[in-house]
């Protein structure tokens, strides 16, 4: 217990040096003291009970300390009581507290740009796209998170041809990142005349959002073109020179918006740059994640997946983790999801746990 004590410390120590910076930071409102805000933000929970923690040991060693010198029999047993209960109540937190002490993403705390596609399938995996996106709509309202839609375009069925949305709250990337991947489903599409089971794919990817501090883009970095939006049918149809397609020339990250406010399709347009631009940093950063995110994303073929959605049998099944719930219903209308979400956290955390050797 005595290195978790000196982690602690450590922590404690970041804690209050960045509250001093924070104090006497010259030029606040620049991107140091919006790194140093958000630094010190994010550890201020983690603090507050690393703390209780603290004193819960400090109590510990009094109270043995007591026992040890008391002379009156009464007395000693009372500290030797009080030991015992404290031992049991710090054991019981020694494995929270070696979570809270993990290293931490950086981009956990952020809001996330969650992206959907159709995969293989046709009709059928458009619907299901939609199905996916109703789900994380629900799961996000019940976590009182925002959820704007930043660009969608529907198939003639009313399924999607793709998906983009801003889900804007706390820790949405930290909740939303382990569901990037091929997700696939089993079942009789409506669209299926003669009841034969179809399987189908919908590829997601969460993307953390990037603020301008974190990625800079120079304007001779980027092609701008306006053009005419398209829509599904006539009366959606944007006939104006609305829409508006960014080119990132160093990278060819190509990202197109077309509603109806030209303004605001450029702002969402950079928006959704300046996140798959940090996401590729941060691939770059890392080589092991970034093999992860790819194996996960894909090509939307059915064969590469994450998690099954069977109907006919009402089971979720996510691979990486071999959990099978029979709760489809629940989990496809958002509200089960968030049992899915903490078991694949918890084997995050039990894994890097198991490498750090605790």
């Amino acid at each position: 217990m005595s290195s978790l004590v000196a982690k602690l410390e450590v922590v404690v120590r970041r804690h209050d040096e960045i509250q001093a910076l924070l104090a006497d930071h010259p030029e606040p409102g620049s991107a140091d003291y919006t790194r140093l805000t958000r630094e010190y933000a994010e550890m201020n929970p983690i603090v507050e009970q690393m703390r209780g923690f603290q004193k819960l040991v400090s109590d510990l060693d009094d109270a043995v300390a007591l026992a040890e010198a008391e002379d009156d029999a009464e007395m000693r047993a009372m500290a030797e009581d009080e030991a015992r209960e404290l031992r049991a109540e710090i054991e019981a937190k020694e494995q929270e507290m070696k979570v809270l002490l993990l290293p931490r993403d950086e981009a956990d705390s952020r809001n996330a740009i969650l992206e959907i596609r159709p995969g293989t399938g046709g009709d059928e995996a458009g619907l299901f796209a939609g199905d996916l996106l109703s789900m994380y709509r629900r799961f996000a309202e019940m976590q009182g998170w925002k959820f704007e839609t930043i660009e969608m375009t529907e198939n003639d069925v009313g399924g999607l041809k793709e998906v983009s949305v801003r889900i804007s709250g706390t820790n949405v990337f930290a909740a939303l990142k382990f569901e990037s991947g091929v997700h696939r489903v089993q079942r009789v599409p409506v669209t299926e005349s003669g009841g034969r089971i179809h399987t189908s794919a919908a590829t997601v990817a969460v993307l953390p959002e990037a603020e301008e501090v974190d990625i800079e883009i120079r304007a001779e970095d980027i092609r701008i073109d306006t053009m005419r939006a398209s829509g599904a049918g006539g009366q959606h149809v944007n006939t104006t020179d609305s829409a508006v397609r960014i080119t990132h020339l160093p990278t060819g990250i190509i990202v197109t918006q077309s509603q109806k406010s030209q303004h605001r399709n450029r702002e969402e347009a950079m928006r959704v740059l300046r996140a798959r631009l940090y996401e590729k940093a941060r691939d770059e950063a890392n080589a092991e994640r970034a093999a992860d995110r790819k194996g996960q994303v894909g090509s939307g073929d059915r064969s590469e997946r994450i998690r099954t959605y069977n109907f006919p049998q009402g089971r979720v099944s996510d691979h990486r983790i071999n959990l099978t719930l029979h709760k489809l219903d629940r989990i496809i209308a958002g509200d089960g999801l968030g049992e899915v979400i903490d078991a694949l956290t918890a084997e995050d955390q039990a894994a890097r746990l198991a490498e750090l050797g605790e």
